[in-house]
């Protein structure tokens, strides 16, 4: 979820989605300049020409602002699989390790049963490797809210309305998104977190 935009390029082999190409291609499909983009999604249009150009992998706040203004949900953004159709009764399943796959530079996510589409929350699971507040060049918000559940290690919520909260193995956490907010590990292993953001 959160991000690091030290100019490293953004993990997009074998079964993770490359984003940097498929944010292009639905401009170009459009044919929107950056500019058009920028107003569609509420992105600056130079953090997405560095998104395109593999130079910052975003957040996933940010690539649901993204999917919202080319028409689509974050999930129909970061599968690379065919959505199945909308129907009553619908499910997914996610056999362990084969979720769609999207790296930033502070963690690594993998998106949860992400052939459904239009689903009105996106389950996953992420492994926190950022360790320091100094790891990011920004705070990510986003209008949705969160739930959380740590797996394994130690997570800290950092807010800027809230001190820094420690989260341990088997802690929860339900929290309005919109405001400011950090994740980082604690301690030598990266806090591992089953989370679900809702929109």
């Amino acid at each position: 979820m959160n991000q690091n935009v030290n100019e490293k390029k953004a993990v997009a082999s074998g079964s993770e989605t490359d984003i940097a190409k498929k944010i292009a291609e639905l401009r170009r499909e459009r044919q929107w300049t950056l500019k058009d983009a920028a107003q569609a999604t509420g992105v600056a249009s130079s953090t997405l020409s560095k998104v395109e150009r593999n130079e910052l992998s975003p957040t996933i706040s940010t690539l649901q602002k993204i999917a919202s203004g080319f028409g689509l949900d974050v999930v129909q953004l970061l599968s690379n699989a065919e959505p199945t159709p909308t129907l009553a009764g619908r499910r997914s399943i996610t056999r362990a390790h084969q979720g769609s796959r999207y790296a930033n530079n502070s963690c690594s996510n993998e998106v949860l049963c992400h052939d459904l589409k239009q689903k009105r929350m996106t389950p996953l699971y992420t492994t926190i490797g950022a360790r320091s507040l100094d790891d990011y060049s920004s705070w990510p918000k986003t209008d949705a809210e969160i739930f959380l559940y740590v797996v394994k290690g130690t997570l800290v919520v950092n807010s800027r309305l809230y001190e820094p909260i420690e989260l341990h193995e088997g802690d929860s956490m339900y929290y309005d998104a919109s405001t400011e907010h950090l994740w980082t590990s604690k301690g030598e292993h990266d806090a591992e977190i089953l989370w679900v953001i809702s929109g």
